[in-house]
Parts: structure tokens; C-alpha cells; sequence
């Protein structure tokens, strides 16, 4: 439909691999750039109850990103386990954004800090987990209308403060945007070097 050969194509990525997996680094940038938007629109979606949801449904609606936090080799291959991939997913995936950011809930005020942050992560994996297993089988869907208000609600009881003040909630919502940003730079930095995928 490009009117151009098949060839030409390897004149920008060397194989079919680079190719695909620059495809990966730009959902994982349009994922970050997307949560970056949200952030900026409104900064109380750096709220842990607000962000998580956010975030899930942004990954979700990636295909890409969505198979590789997934581990699915059936939809991407080889490139599941590829450094590239690895390198990108631990730059900007979600076991990355859930290490970085709690600390920053921590440190602003929007989490709860009377327990261990390693187990505040692993919890709120264990719940994102759970939330896309239970949107994955309908039958589980019968108590409930919006899996998503549950998680949302079970975030909020699980891991806010009452009532974090203007500032925090703007502090927060900073400190996630630098992660993102930082993880975009990366990420573009791995796509785009030369051999990458070598």
C-alpha cells in the first residue's frame, strides 16, 4: 500500500527483530507519555487509588506491553526473553513504575508507611494481577459491574493516607513524571541505537 519495496524497510532497522522490537519501545513510550498527559491534566491521578487504575487500563490497551508483562511467548516469540526487551521492560514496565513510585507515595505522604514498602509493592502487583485475571474471565465479573472501582477501592484501603494536602499530591505527581520521563529516555536510547537487537 506504500508504493515502496519490501527491502526498503531495512533501511532503517537491520532485521525483523529490530523492527519488532522498536514496535516495543514505542508502546512502552506512548504507555509513559499517555500516564504523562493524565499527570499533567490532573495531578490527583498520582493518588495511588487514581494512578493504578490509570496505569492498568493504559497498559492494557497496549497490546504489546500488555504481552510482554504477560510473559506471552505466543504473541511475541523469542522476543519475550530478548535483552532488549528485558532492558526496556525493566526501564519503564510496570514492576518498574510499582518500585519506583511507592517510595515516592511514601516519601510524599500518600502512602501508608507503617509497613514495609517491599511488601506495599508486592501487594499492589498482587492486586494489578489479580484485577487482569478477573477481567480476563467473565464468570468472575458476575459480583461486580466495574473490576475496576474494586481495585480502585482496595488500593485506596489498602495503601492511602487521609487527606494528603495540595502540595503532596503535587510533589507526587512530579516525582512519577521525572520516573516516566527517565524511563522514555532510556527506552528511546535502547530502540534506537544501531544493532540493538543484536
Amino acid at each position: 500500500k506504500a508504493y515502496v519495496g519490501k527491502g526498503t524497510v531495512y533501511l532503517y532497522w537491520a532485521s525483523k527483530e529490530e523492527l519488532l522490537l522498536g514496535l516495543i519501545g514505542r508502546e512502552f513510550l506512548a504507555v509513559a507519555e499517555t500516564l504523562t498527559a493524565e499527570l499533567n491534566r490532573d495531578p490527583d491521578c498520582a493518588r495511588p487509588s487514581r494512578f493504578c487504575p490509570l496505569a492498568l487500563n493504559t497498559i492494557d490497551a497496549s497490546p504489546l506491553v500488555s504481552a510482554l508483562q504477560a510473559h506471552n511467548d505466543s504473541i511475541l516469540g523469542l522476543l519475550t526473553d530478548h535483552p532488549l526487551s528485558t532492558s526496556i521492560y525493566e526501564a519503564l514496565g510496570p514492576v518498574a513504575m510499582l518500585r519506583t513510585i511507592v517510595p515516592i507515595w511514601r516519601e510524599c505522604g500518600l502512602a501508608r508507611t507503617e509497613w514495609d514498602a517491599g511488601d506495599q509493592i508486592l501487594a499492589v502487583h498482587v492486586l494489578i494481577s489479580g484485577c487482569i485475571i478477573v477481567r480476563a474471565e467473565p464468570a468472575l465479573l458476575e459480583t461486580t459491574s466495574d473490576p475496576i472501582a474494586v481495585f480502585a477501592r482496595a488500593i485506596a484501603t489498602m495503601l492511602e493516607t487521609e487527606d494528603p494536602s495540595r502540595d503532596q499530591v503535587e510533589a507526587a505527581a512530579v516525582a512519577i513524571k521525572k520516573f516516566l520521563a527517565d524511563g522514555s529516555a532510556k527506552v528511546l536510547e535502547l530502540i534506537s541505537m544501531p544493532g540493538a537487537a543484536e
